[in-house]
């Protein structure tokens, strides 16, 4: 077994696989910080590298020393009061007294002492590692983008880097067998014959005769090597072509409450969720659509730029965004080939009895139509309507609905991960 090393080097002069080495062995303080990074970042800064910091004793490594070995005595210079066997006792007191200023604690960890900075790539990896969207299992043909090569037989034309040479070999056999059965069944009549002819006693042989096998033997012999052994005619090639993959199409609806009620912090939590929900759909599915939709007292389909930038806002009807979204569903979605996934991020206030709408649309509309949907309760007071109906949905379709509450921003990527977490088959 043999192992290839890459050992090129970085732009900063450091070897790939050593840093590579490096990542996996640190990979959980890393994960840490990415999290903790995201906590502080803006918005426009979210997919942007990061500097992680690992304390000094966790890099340490063991290492081996020569001791000294056997059994001593050491005299210290300067003891005026103990002398052999004598005890010492503890000292006082918490800490001792150092040089530095301050006073010594017991408690807390120092400040790390390494640091080192990841890439944006490097960071996206550890951001969204173990994720994925649940229940994606719809397979269709989508476009013709994506191919993969297969084989498909043996052909008589091909390029030489595509020859099969056992196909060759065989068929160049075959026709040599098929050209020369012939002349070598005539040709071992012949040595029989002649065989035969020299047993009889010279003063009878037909030297005319023998002679005229001989030449006979000798054509059919020289026939039988003019047959090449191996024709343009033998050549066979393997056949290779391009068939469209299979791609799973996923389109992923997102839906943000701008209403009155959501002040500016709030949106921003909700901006910063929607905004790590679009990075890991971009970086880990190719076909995955996007639906951005703002709602209000109305709903309305908006772009990438406007659903984040907008400052529209108005009273709220959580109602009008799941009925635009059914109906967007029904245009262009088949359920029975698209894997249909909604986030809604909202503050939990609605308007009146609309609440209610909202569970019979989700029950009996959006919910069966979804492979998944969640729903996430940017407050840090007590849940209202909407949140109580949100879970009678969640007991009707425990595996489908999703709903997790955000207090502040140090809670959006723990809540991102606990909705599209893995899940071990």
């Amino acid at each position: 077994m043999s192992y290839i090393v890459d050992r090129r080097l970085n732009a900063k002069n450091k070897s790939a696989v050593n840093r590579q080495r490096f990542l996996r062995r640190y990979r959980q303080h890393i994960k840490k910080a990415v999290g903790e990074a995201l906590t502080h970042r803006s918005i426009t800064d979210i997919n942007k590298g990061e500097k992680i910091g690992i304390p000094t004793k966790d890099i340490s490594e063991p290492t081996f020393h020569q001791g000294q070995g056997g059994s001593t005595d050491n005299i210290l210079p300067g003891n005026k009061e103990f002398i052999t066997g004598d005890s010492i006792p503890r000292p006082q007191g918490g800490g001792g007294g150092g040089a530095g200023e301050g006073n010594a604690s017991d408690q807390g960890e120092g400040m790390d002492e390494f640091v080192f900075q990841i890439t944006q790539e490097e960071f996206l990896e550890f951001m969204f590692e173990d994720l994925e969207l649940p229940n994606l299992v719809k397979r269709q043909l989508k476009g013709s983008e994506s191919f993969k090569t297969v084989r498909a037989g043996i052909t008589n034309e091909g390029s030489p880097g595509r020859i099969n040479i056992v196909r060759s070999l065989r068929a160049a056999n075959a026709r040599r067998i098929a050209l020369t059965t012939g002349k070598r069944r005539k040709l071992k009549e012949l040595e029989n014959q002649k065989a035969l002819l020299s047993e009889i006693d010279d003063t009878l042989k037909d030297k005319r005769k023998i002679e005229q096998i001989e030449a006979d033997i000798l054509q059919l012999r020289k026939a039988i090597k003019r047959v090449p052994w191996l024709d343009d005619f033998d050549l066979k090639y393997n056949l290779h072509v391009k068939v469209p993959t299979p791609s799973s199409k996923a389109v992923m609806f997102c839906v943000m409450d701008v209403s009155g009620s959501m002040n500016q912090a709030t949106k921003d939590i909700a901006k910063r969720f929607f905004i790590l929900l679009y990075l890991f759909l971009q970086r880990n599915y190719e076909r995955t659509e996007v639906v951005f939709i703002r709602h209000h007292t109305s709903a309305k389909e908006v772009d990438e730029e406007e659903f984040f930038y907008s400052r529209e806002t108005g009273g709220t009807i959580v109602s009008s965004a799941l009925k635009l979204m059914n109906e967007i569903i029904d245009e262009r979605f088949s359920p029975s080939e698209w894997n249909i996934y909604g986030a809604q991020a909202s503050d939990g206030d609605n308007w009146n009895d609309d609440s209610s709408t909202c569970f019979e649309m989700l029950t009996q509309e959006l919910v069966p139509k979804c492979q998944y949907f969640s729903y996430i309760e940017i407050t840090p007071r007590n849940h209202q309507a909407l949140w109580e109906e949100y879970e009678g949905v969640k007991a009707a379709f425990p595996d489908e609905f999703a709903m997790e509450q955000i207090v502040s921003s140090a809670d959006i990527y723990p809540v991102f991960r606990e909705l599209f977490q893995k899940k071990s088959a």
